[in-house]
């Protein structure tokens, strides 16, 4: 038995898994790779060691790691989070130990574990994006996603994905630098999202996911101030649902054959389906992962049986086609 075998072993010997191993009737592909179903991790709502607890998280079609900066990053100071209708607010601020540790523990445990992964790379520049992908170039990553969407850092992130001429700079300067499939992760804190979806691909990207988090915030009525210290922070959960839904369709129009990862208010297989409808090749599960860790793997499940009266759907995502 080789050394990854005996791992995989011993993590399996000491894990409670809620969901026992499935037999995946559905698969997808995305950008060239194939996911084993349509259903994946959203960047920031994954971990791991703690996920790893309760199902073996190589059954997921991908999981995608919280965004990865050059150097360690603290993120913002708290309160963090607060809670809104049907939803959170959140403007953690990207904390995460930066690509080296990623390098060094993060990524290999993955792919141990035989998992499919999408590294998710931030930044505050474009040097700071240039670093990241220049050390993931090479690495076990079997995607990469450009996170140009986070509405909760003061430079880079948002500030490129709302700017077509920006976001096209900077993906000019990353595409040469790795033969890996690249996603950009789309805003819709935009006027026409479309406009950015066109520049984001006409400059080198292979497929795109949407949608990151819209900007809201709370007010204390005690002291009439933010609840949060960052003032604003990233709206998710099921009130975004409609929204990304709408991003989808929009973006699947005016860009008929690129590859799209649907993202936000998905909870079960039925808002999965939805988004496939629409013409993503894949969703994410990200806001229910936070309270139910889970979530991905169950709504995977759901899905995966749900396709079965879908022969229509299920023949074109195997074929990396979409609905529409």
């Amino acid at each position: 038995m080789d050394e990854r075998a005996k791992e995989n072993e011993t993590m399996n010997e000491t894990t409670s898994s809620v969901y026992e191993p499935h037999e995946w009737k559905h698969g997808t592909v995305v950008a060239g790779i194939p996911w084993r179903n349509p259903v994946g991790t959203a960047s920031g709502t994954f971990q791991v060691d703690a996920c790893g607890q309760f199902y073996d998280v190589s059954q997921l079609g991908a999981v995608t790691t919280k965004g990865v900066s050059p150097v360690p990053w603290l993120g913002n100071p708290g309160v963090r989070t607060a809670e809104c209708p049907a939803g959170t607010v959140n403007a953690v601020g990207l904390q995460n130990p930066g690509v080296d540790h990623y390098l060094e523990y993060d990524l290999p445990k993955l792919k141990n574990m035989g998992a499919t992964v999408v590294s998710n790379v931030a930044g505050h520049c474009d040097d700071d994006y240039a670093q990241v992908v220049a050390k993931l170039a090479d690495s076990d990553a079997d995607m990469l996603e450009i996170n140009v969407s986070c509405p909760n850092v003061t430079h880079g992130g948002m500030s490129v994905g709302t700017d077509p001429m920006a976001l096209s700079r900077l993906m000019e300067r990353l595409r040469p630098m790795t033969d890996k499939p690249m996603i950009v992760k789309l805003t819709p804190n935009v006027t026409d999202i479309t406009a950015i979806a066109k520049a984001a691909v006409e400059s080198g990207a292979d497929a795109l996911s949407m949608i990151n988090t819209l900007v809201g915030m709370r007010i204390n009525i005690k002291t009439g101030e933010p609840i949060i210290a960052n003032r604003t922070g990233g709206v998710s959960g099921p009130a975004v649902f409609p929204v990304g839904l709408a991003c989808v369709w929009r973006v699947r129009t005016a860009l008929p054959d690129v590859p799209i990862i649907g993202i936000g208010g998905i909870d079960s297989g039925e808002k999965a389906l939805e988004y496939l409808y629409a013409g993503a090749n894949a969703v994410e599960v990200g806001g229910a992962a936070l309270y139910d860790p889970t979530a991905p793997i169950r709504v995977a499940r759901e899905l995966d049986d749900l396709l079965d009266s879908r022969p229509q759907l299920a023949h074109k995502l195997v074929k990396g086609d979409t609905w529409r």
